[in-house]
């Protein structure tokens, strides 16, 4: 239906709809709200029962990713990961949205290039993924503020809250992107199919209403006045009911809640602590929201890692794909419906949007790497889980049973959890894992479970099951295989298809385990293809049970019209699922109608998506090395393979599978030395010298703060934001006549976690907090030079800020812990003696480059200047490298140019690397620009990032680049860069197409820049 009528269908269904349905659960009255009648007014498109959502009537389980547009800024590789998520069977994806990237000045919303996010909704369109939509307008998700722009620290009122000032400065944003999501909706054709009002909302303090129904009533009714139809799924930070169904004022339609089991714990990647599986979830929904889908809708696919950390390799070992495999699964047992995994993409956290608890990767350790890299393991992982759950819905209309060590296998050591057959489904699922969850140790065992012909104990035909440590497994009974039905099968489901007039059936376990599947079925079974050794095959009843054990070689088994593929894990990793839509190229949304179409694809690297054009099938996929190719299911009217636009050679086997190969060759990928390319260097802390002129600077002049959270110790305020400065390096300037008194100068500081700063009297350094992890603002008293009475001085400090703080708790404030100076003292004198100025990025809310953002520029005077951007005026620049550094503290601001041919067809992951031999390492900060866009910020004795991936579209791959790196020495030595190089990976044989560079505006003198 179209927008206008979708509102009035929704407030006819206001008027209309009669009272919604209760009932009580625990002793708690439930309400079921909206009721059906309300519901199918509604709109008809996302509807649901306590079971899973419906898409266009259709029951499915939607598995999703999380991703951040705005992590990567380059809208023609949306596509790219969108597919790289679809290949994992999922059908999702939940994105956040950054106010502060949106409004960086109050009323003046902007939303254009790579902040425009209509691309990224044509793109998952394109891909075949619906969109959860998480617009805030808090968000968390570290990033500066989460979420939430700097001048709401001037807001008087509390922030996530009724407070009136509050509500009113959330209007245009949520006003303007709300309808940006609207448009987007699948009630106007587009993939968002739930919206998410607000954040979180699960916790506050300090004498603050909470919950606070009225707020969020406010937040839900102004996404449905800008034309939001779709349904509200909430997100509890953890399973505490708040805003679920029936709970009042501003109650969600579906609850949902986040849990993230492992925390965060890099530094000990092997440690699954005592009780760190969940276990109690069902009965927490059953009370809390049994009437809609149990949803889950941040779950933990990676974790954060601070300044100071251990690096994201160590995050993605300790949410690895072992994790996957005991926590996932058993989020299944208990009926999951909605699974968003938190982050599937991560990202970068570019240009300042990062939080202060974390640097400038937002890598994540997910399952895609920051640099869009599948080859983490736990990505293979993933797909095998993805696809069983789009092949299986009948999952989703079992019945949850309770976890039990006691009725389902012969051994304490393991728990099972039923999900047995309802009167919707003839289907159970056991899902079994240890009994202690992180044991290493391996379990041998039998399982005893109901089928269709009774009880039965398994295997049957002699043997044991074995669990390995660390591992789950999902037992299918009863499972509905295209008419066909496979009694039971201890090998996990991969995928099942129906081709024409056969099925395929793909099974797999793990390293040297016995497995065992039944069919019933009046049909002899034989191996057809691969030895039969280790297979046995004997009819029992009505039923023919077939035993095998796991071989790296993989074997076919026939039974009827069914072929079993018997594959190991490892093999299984190599096998895809792409949907080949009835007409056109792209492949749909996944629905069970399309699922049935697929073909299965045995490759390497990454098959993208499959079509068919007259005869022949075109295979869309990537390569990271020369590749087997199989497929299986080629559609009966294509008799060609086509990969990626070049025809291949195939062969057919007696079973029917296509087989060919492509090869591999890897180019040779010529990069810059960039130590020996042609430096240009600049001072950019002109503000040190005698001369300088600091007369356009904004005077510190308020008496009174505007930040309501922290009162002033100061006869000024010197908070940043105060002044509209939220981004990036401060600088302040104290001028005061001196009296021969001054002995030592204090001054408190405050810049976020691992921030620095560094205090100059004239051009005389006096020192620096270089800054570590756990500290977000510094204390230091420093002693002066003797100063000659009567003279002016000025007192230079430069603060680096990390981004804003967030607000997770509500009343807390934390967003509004001010940057800058928050104290200081001069001895001999009073503090009103001191006149300051300060500035950060030119123009402050009027921030000079609208292309790249609020955030992407801090207040050095190169940044000022634009010095940074493409082409800067360098003619007149000292020839100066930064691997000759400074001599002596201070900032210095150097840059350079270098080309990039690099080869058409090839994904080329490229890194900037530092390196640092020092012990210890010299203080040191380091900004890097790439085509003006702020990519790296290196904190040298904080850490622990030294490699920066910059993609394609940033960095342009056939052309000229403009690199520009900002040098800040926090020691009296000095600092150099000792090494600082661009490398490469393994390059990827690719089907994307050209992948377009954002627009990079080149340097343009600044109208009023000082």
């Amino acid at each position: 239906m179209k927008l206008s009528s979708a509102l009035a269908v929704a407030t006819l269904a206001a008027q209309v709809a009669g009272a919604a349905l209760s009932h009580k659960v625990s002793g708690r009255t439930i309400t079921e709200h909206p009721d059906p009648v309300k519901r199918a007014l509604l709109q008809k498109y996302v509807t649901w029962d306590k079971d899973s959502l419906f898409i266009n009537g259709e029951r499915l389980m939607v598995f999703s990713g999380e991703v951040h547009p705005f992590r990567l800024p380059v809208p023609s590789l949306w596509i790219d990961v969108l597919q790289k998520i679809k290949a994992l069977g999922f059908n999702g994806v939940s994105i956040y949205i950054d106010w502060a990237l949106l409004e960086g000045k109050p009323g003046h919303y902007r939303a254009e290039g790579i902040f425009d996010l209509e691309p990224f909704f044509e793109a998952a369109k394109e891909a075949g993924i619906y969109i959860l939509a998480r617009p805030g307008p808090y968000i968390n998700a570290e990033v500066s503020g989460g979420g939430f722009p700097g001048w709401l620290q001037r807001v008087n009122g509390t922030l996530r809250s009724s407070d009136e000032a509050y509500l009113k400065s959330t209007d245009n944003y949520i006003s303007n992107i709300a309808a940006t999501i609207a448009k987007a909706q699948i009630t106007e054709g587009g993939p968002v199919i739930l919206y998410q009002p607000e954040n979180e909302y699960s916790g506050a303090c300090c004498g603050v209403e909470f919950p606070d129904g009225p707020y969020m009533q406010y937040v839900e009714d102004q996404a449905r006045k800008a034309g939001i139809v779709v349904p509200f799924l909430s997100n509890d930070a953890y399973a505490g009911g708040h805003n679920a169904p029936g709970t009042g004022e501003g109650e969600a339609d579906i609850y949902g809640h986040d849990s993230y089991p492992l925390g965060f714990d890099c530094a000990n990647p092997n440690v699954w602590p005592d009780g760190g599986l969940p276990t109690d979830f069902l009965t927490k929904h059953l009370a809390q929201s049994p009437s809609t889908p149990y949803s889950l809708v941040e779950f933990q696919a990676g974790a954060f890692d601070p300044w100071g950390g251990n690096g994201f390799d160590a995050c993605a070992a300790l949410v690895n794909h072992e994790f996957e495999r005991v926590f996932y699964k058993n989020d299944f047992s208990f009926g999951v419906a909605f699974l968003n995994l938190y982050m599937t993409f991560g990202g970068t956290n570019w240009g300042n949007l990062g939080h202060p608890g974390g640097y400038t990767s937002y890598d994540y350790g997910s399952p895609i790497s920051e640099s869009r890299n599948v080859t983490r393991e736990k990505y293979s992982e993933l797909k095998l889980l993805g696809n069983f759950a789009k092949v299986s819905p009948s999952y989703l209309v079992t019945t949850p049973g309770n976890a039990t060590n006691a009725i389902y296998t012969n051994t304490a050591d393991l728990t099972v959890t039923p999900l047995l057959g309802s009167n919707k489904t003839a289907a159970s699922y056991f899902v079994v894992r240890h009994a202690n969850y992180s044991t290493r140790a391996s379990v041998d065992y039998k399982l005893k479970v109901p089928t269709s012909v009774g009880d039965l104990t398994i295997p049957q035909l002699g043997g044991s099951l074995t669990l390995s440590g660390r591992d789950s497994k999902i037992h299918v009974v009863d499972y509905d295989v295209a008419g066909t039905k496979i009694l039971y099968s201890t090998a996990e489901v991969f995928t099942w298809k129906k081709f024409g007039d056969e099925k395929v059936l793909v099974l797999y376990g793990g390293p040297d385990e016995h497995h065992e599947f039944a069919i019933s079925t009046k049909s002899s079974a034989s191996v057809v293809e691969g030895s039969s050794s280790s297979i046995n095959i004997k009819k029992k009843g009505n039923a023919v049970v077939i035993g095998w054990d796991v071989s790296s070689s993989r074997r076919i088994v026939k039974v009827g019209d069914l072929k079993v593929l018997l594959l190991d894990r490892n093999s299984a990793y190599n096998y895809w699922v792409p949907q080949v839509p009835a007409t056109g190229k792209t492949p749909g949304y996944s629905t069970q109608q399309n699922t049935a179409s697929s073909i299965i694809v045995k490759a390497g690297y990454l098959v993208r998506a499959a079509y068919v054009e007259g005869s022949d099938l075109h295979i869309t996929a990537d390569f990271n090395a020369t590749t087997p190719i199989e497929i299986i299911g080629a559609p009966s009217k294509t008799k060609n393979l086509v990969i990626n636009g070049k025809k291949s050679h195939v062969k057919v086997d007696k079973n029917g599978i296509w087989s060919g190969s492509v090869e591999y060759s890897a180019p040779k990928i010529k990069l810059p030395d960039l130590k020996s390319l042609k430096w240009k260097s600049i001072d950019t802390l002109p503000e040190l010298k005698n001369s300088y002129d600091d007369s356009a600077w904004t005077v510190a002049s308020h008496d009174h703060t505007s930040n309501s959270a922290n009162p002033l110790k100061t006869p000024k305020s010197l908070y940043s934001s105060d002044y509209g400065f939220h981004t990036g390096v401060l600088v302040y300037r104290g001028h005061f006549v001196a009296n021969g008194k001054e002995k030592d100068f204090f001054i408190h500081t405050q810049g976020g976690s691992a921030f620095g700063s560094s205090v100059w009297i004239n051009e005389t350094y006096v020192g620096s907090w270089t800054g570590i992890d756990a500290d977000k603002d510094s204390n230091a008293t420093y002693t002066l030079p003797n100063l000659k009475s009567g003279k002016s001085y000025v007192i230079t400090v430069v603060v680096d800020n990390m981004g804003l703080d967030e607000n997770w708790t509500v009343g807390t404030e934390e967003m509004k812990d001010p940057r800058g100076i928050l104290g200081y003292r001069l001895s001999g004198h009073s503090a009103s003696e001191i006149t300051w100025k300060l500035t950060g990025n030119l123009g402050g809310e009027d921030y000079q480059d609208t292309v790249r953002g609020p955030l992407n520029e801090g207040g050095l005077y190169a940044e000022r200047q634009g010095f940074h951007q493409p082409q800067p005026p360098t003619q007149k620049w000292d020839s100066g490298s930064p691997f000759k550094g400074l001599s002596k503290a201070g900032i210095q601001f150097y840059s350079t140019s270098f080309d990039l041919d690099l080869p058409k067809g090839w994904d080329v992951p490229l890194y900037f690397n530092f390196g640092n031999s020092t012990t210890p390492p010299s203080a040191y900060r380091a900004q890097l620009y790439v085509n003006g866009y702020q990519y790296g910020k290196y904190v040298n004795n904080v850490g622990p990032q030294t490699s920066y991936p910059v993609p394609e579209g940033i960095l342009n791959y056939r052309g000229t680049n403009w690199l520009a790196l900002s040098l800040w020495a926090q020691e009296e030595d000095g600092a150099k860069l000792d090494s600082l190089e661009l490398v490469h990976t393994t390059p990827v044989l690719t089907s994307l197409g050209e992948i377009e560079s954002v627009d990079q505006p080149k340097y343009k003198s600044r109208r009023g820049a000082y």
